[in-house]
């Protein structure tokens, strides 16, 4: 069973920018969840909501402004919401490297798919890897957007 998902892409932006589009509400829900709430902080658990009905419990793991932002969930397709450390979980880690002024690598990893329970993880896998690309997208698009 493949354990990870990985992608990269390059945005025009500063690493500050890339960062608080991650990492800031107000920011994030312009591009990934339809809505926000509880706590999006590190050591806090916040709740992203995709549309009417699927809904998936957040643990930020880490955040280091500018350079990295890590999240635990249960892949949001499966409708978790609930205490996400006590359920196997996927890990969500965003790197932002800076490649010249205003111009970054963004390097997304999304690993734990092999701990899953066996009758979520592969459809787990194939949802995610065609939603990172779809949201990934939208994120790119986000900062394409806003340069205009």
């Amino acid at each position: 069973m493949q354990n990870i998902i990985q992608r990269e892409l390059t945005i025009n932006a500063t690493a500050e920018r890339i960062y608080n589009a991650i990492a800031t509400p107000e920011q994030v829900v312009k591009w990934f969840p339809d809505t926000l709430t509880g706590e999006y902080r590190q050591g806090a658990q916040a709740i992203f909501s995709f549309g009417e009905k699927h809904r998936s419990s957040v643990y930020i793991e880490a955040a280091s402004p500018y350079h990295y932002f890590a999240y635990r969930w249960v892949p949001g397709g499966n409708n978790f919401t609930g205490e996400v450390l006590t359920v196997p979980h996927t890990l969500v880690e965003f790197r932002i490297a800076e490649l010249e002024p205003g111009r970054c690598k963004v390097s997304l990893t999304e690993s734990g798919f092999a701990d899953l329970p066996s009758d979520i993880a592969a459809s787990s896998l194939d949802q995610n890897s065609n939603g990172w690309d779809f949201m990934l997208a939208r994120l790119q698009q986000y900062f394409s957007e806003e340069g205009k």
